[in-house]
């Protein structure tokens, strides 16, 4: 009784969102453990438990997080975002400019000290998506006015989009759909909306010209929808995909996770399936599917436009993430850099994934509390 009563006072929010994060996150400890052998034997003489107890620690990390964002009244974050903002400007730049070179594309900057890889994309994207949410808030009564209500977010959208997008195209694609979808949800006109696809057209036509990727964006995709020869990394994929099985190998039993490039990576879903088969792999795509629902219903039942908006906007970022990356993994798209939420090892992605749930947890809360005093409200009444 002690157990239930400290879980409902410290873990509020919807509980099915607490299960799913809970869930991803224990299958990405045992698949990227699975998957680090080669790692392991490159970098750290067959340790694998190295990078077990370090993955286990960022996990822990963005639990904590997730857990730390959930119990900020969700209204600061309006504040917080913008702040965000303006810094993710300078952090991008210096990022393209200055950070460190990984597959020929420097993505992120060392931290002094810690000697810790950060992306400041992971922090623009989360940034923007509670900027946008909280100007389309405080803007509903004008929100057909283009010059003080549009611009401004046209011109944000553009320029995070732009800076993602000189040194990883997907991601700002990735961010433009869910803007999209944001300021299509928050009853901005439809011709406006073709201002926006205007807009990332032309922001991504600069990162094309100037940036990083443009020649490996134009390769990957000319591969995908003209392929001459199937690329190692995909192929391996299917390699890995097709001796899965219905119920797979087995935890631990891969073996394409020493061939396949960034198994524990971009494409540790091909390792989900060959170990837990179609079944674990359909678990997975179940799991984020019950995500998008409870956030678009927290997003219907919020009474605050920036709460809907806000979980609406998060959900569908970290869901449609989630099936870009699958469908890469299984030959839907083309090679894209794109870590699977929750479950691919890397540090800034598991970080910030983790407060974007906490903060729709936060709208679930609040909102739920707000529901609880309007009924004790009216009972109130009724009894009077």
């Amino acid at each position: 009784m002690m157990k239930k009563e400290w879980i409902y006072k410290n873990f509020k929010g919807d509980p099915i969102i607490w299960f799913v994060a809970f869930s991803l996150s224990v299958l990405s400890i045992l698949v990227v453990y699975s998957a680090t052998g080669s790692l392991a034997y490159k970098f750290r003489a067959g340790n694998t438990e190295h990078y077990l107890f370090k993955h286990t620690m960022l996990v822990g990390l963005s639990f904590f997080a997730m857990w730390f964002a959930h119990r900020i009244d969700y209204r600061y974050y309006s504040t917080l975002s913008r702040l965000a903002l303006w810094l993710s400007v300078p952090l991008l730049f210096i990022t393209w400019k200055f950070g460190v070179d990984y597959n020929q594309a420097t993505r992120s900057i060392e931290i002094p000290f810690i000697n810790q890889a950060f992306q400041p994309s992971d922090l623009a994207k989360l940034a923007l998506i509670a900027s946008l949410a909280s100007m389309l808030s405080k803007r509903q009564q004008r929100i057909g006015d283009l010059k003080e209500t549009l611009i401004p977010m046209l011109i944000w959208c553009g320029l995070i989009c732009g800076l993602i997008a000189m040194t990883n195209f997907s991601n700002a694609a990735l961010l433009l759909a869910t803007c999209m979808l944001i300021l299509f949800i928050g009853r901005v006109p439809v011709k406006y909306l073709v201002m926006l696809v205007f807009v990332g057209v032309l922001a991504g036509s600069i990162a094309f010209s100037f940036g990083q990727r443009g020649a490996t964006v134009v390769q990957r995709v000319e591969d995908f929808i003209n392929p001459k020869e199937i690329p190692f990394q995909a192929k391996q994929s299917f390699i890995a995909i097709a001796s899965g099985g219905v119920l797979g190998k087995g935890p631990g039993l891969s073996k394409q996770r020493n061939i396949l490039p960034n198994s524990y990576d971009d494409f540790i879903y091909a390792i989900i399936i060959e170990e837990y088969g179609l079944a674990g792999g359909g678990s997975v795509v179940l799991l984020y599917l019950i995500l998008l629902y409870r956030g678009m219903r927290i997003a219907a039942k919020s009474d605050r436009a920036f709460g809907g908006l806000l979980a609406a906007g998060l959900s569908f970022a970290i869901v449609l993430q989630a099936v870009i990356n699958m469908a890469v993994v299984v030959g839907l798209g083309p090679i894209t850099g794109l870590p699977l939420p929750m479950v691919s090892m890397g540090g800034t992605s598991l970080l910030f994934t983790g407060i974007s749930l906490g903060i729709i947890l936060s709208v679930s809360r609040h909102t739920e509390n707000e529901q609880n005093f309007d009924i004790g409200k009216n009972s109130v009444a009724k009894a009077a």
